[in-house]
C-alpha cells in the first residue's frame, strides 16, 4: 500500500485527496520507485484547476521524482540504456502521479540519479531543465548572442542563465531586486522589471541588439518589451502567455504539445549529464513533508519561493 495525492475532481490544492492506494507491481517494461522527493511545480495546479478536453478525474498528481528502484519487471531498461535493478537510484519525469510514497512507472521515464544530487535537487531537475533547454532551441540562440530573459529568477530561469551561458551567450534577466543574487550567482546581468524596464534595458545594452527573448512570466510587460526589442518575432518564446503568442506570432512552447514532448525527452540524458558534472546546478529553497503537499504548493504558486520546492516521502 502506499500514500498518494489524488484530485478525484477539479479544484485546487485544497480539494485533493490524500489517498491510500496499491501500488501496481510493475509489468513488462516497467519498475516500481520508492519516492523519496517529488518535485513542486505550478503545472502541479494548473492542469487538474479546471476542466479541460481530454482530462478525465480521478488525476494523481506530480510530474516528476527521485528515489530507488524496488521492483522491477521483465525487460525494464532505463532511458539511457542500462539495465533496472532493484536499489538504483533514480529520478522519473513526465510520470504522472509523483505524490506518492511509491509509483510504478514504464522504465524509458526513468533515469539513474547522479551521486552529487540530493533526492530534492534531482527531482526538481527535469521539469524545468528541459523547458528551459526547448526555449534556447527554438530562438535559435548561437554563441555571442545577447538574450532578454523574463523571470530569470524562478526555476525555469535559474535553468535558462546556466545552459545559456555554456552556449557563450549574454544574458539579461528581470527579476525584481530581492532576487538579483540568484540571477547575477550564475553569470547573467539583472534588471528590475516595472515602470521603465525598456528605458533601463536600453541603457545597459545600449547599441548592442537582443537577438532574442525567452518570457517565463507571461506579463503584458515582459512581451511588449520583447516586442520592442528583439526584431524578429519568431525568437520571442513565451511558456506562459499562448494567447498572446497566437495573436503577435510569437513562440509558445508546453509540455504537453508534441514537438515539445519529444525535445524533453530527447534532452533529459544531456541534462543529468550536465547535473552530475555539476555544470547544472538546482537551487532549492526548502522541502516539506508529503503530507503537507497543499502547503508547499501554496507557497509555490504565491510566487518567489526563492528556490525550488520538494515534497518529501
Amino acid at each position: 500500500m502506499a500514500r498518494q495525492w489524488i484530485a478525484h475532481r477539479p479544484g485546487g490544492p485544497e480539494t485533493w485527496a490524500f489517498d491510500t492506494v496499491d501500488t501496481a507491481p510493475p509489468a513488462t517494461g516497467e519498475v516500481t520507485i520508492r519516492v523519496r522527493a517529488a518535485g513542486v511545480n505550478p503545472a502541479d495546479v494548473k492542469h487538474v484547476q479546471h476542466p479541460r478536453p481530454g482530462l478525465s478525474f480521478p488525476v494523481p498528481i506530480g510530474y516528476e521524482v527521485s528515489g530507488e528502484l524496488v521492483a522491477v519487471g521483465d525487460g525494464a531498461v532505463l532511458a539511457s540504456g542500462e539495465r533496472a535493478t532493484v536499489g538504483d537510484e533514480v529520478l522519473a519525469f513526465r510520470v504522472q502521479g509523483g505524490y506518492a510514497t511509491e509509483i510504478t512507472v514504464p522504465s524509458q521515464k526513468v533515469l539513474r540519479k547522479p551521486g552529487n544530487l540530493s533526492h530534492a535537487e534531482a527531482a526538481n531537475l527535469l521539469l524545468a531543465g528541459t523547458t528551459a533547454a526547448e526555449m534556447l532551441a527554438v530562438v535559435e540562440a548561437s554563441q555571442g548572442d545577447t538574450i532578454l530573459l523574463h523571470g530569470a529568477s524562478g526555476a525555469v530561469g535559474v535553468a535558462a542563465i546556466q545552459l545559456a551561458r555554456q552556449q557563450g551567450l549574454r544574458v539579461v534577466g528581470t527579476a525584481s531586486p530581492a532576487s538579483f543574487d540568484r540571477v547575477t550567482r550564475f553569470g547573467a546581468e539583472a534588471v528590475a522589471y516595472g515602470d521603465g524596464l525598456l528605458q533601463r534595458l536600453h541603457e545597459l545594452v545600449g547599441e548592442t541588439r537582443f537577438a532574442a527573448a525567452l518570457d517565463a512570466v507571461g506579463t503584458d510587460e515582459a512581451l511588449d518589451v520583447s516586442e520592442a526589442l528583439v526584431h524578429d518575432r519568431r525568437r520571442i518564446v513565451t511558456i506562459a502567455a499562448p494567447d498572446r503568442a497566437r495573436a503577435d506570432g510569437l513562440r509558445w512552447i508546453a509540455g504537453a504539445l508534441p514537438d515539445s514532448a519529444r525535445f524533453r525527452d530527447a534532452e533529459r540524458g544531456r541534462l543529468v549529464e550536465l547535473a552530475a558534472a555539476g555544470e547544472l546546478v538546482v537551487p532549492v529553497a526548502r522541502t516539506y513533508p508529503l503530507a503537507a503537499a497543499p502547503d508547499a504548493l501554496r507557497e509555490v504558486t504565491a510566487g518567489h519561493p526563492g528556490g525550488k520546492i520538494a515534497v518529501l516521502a
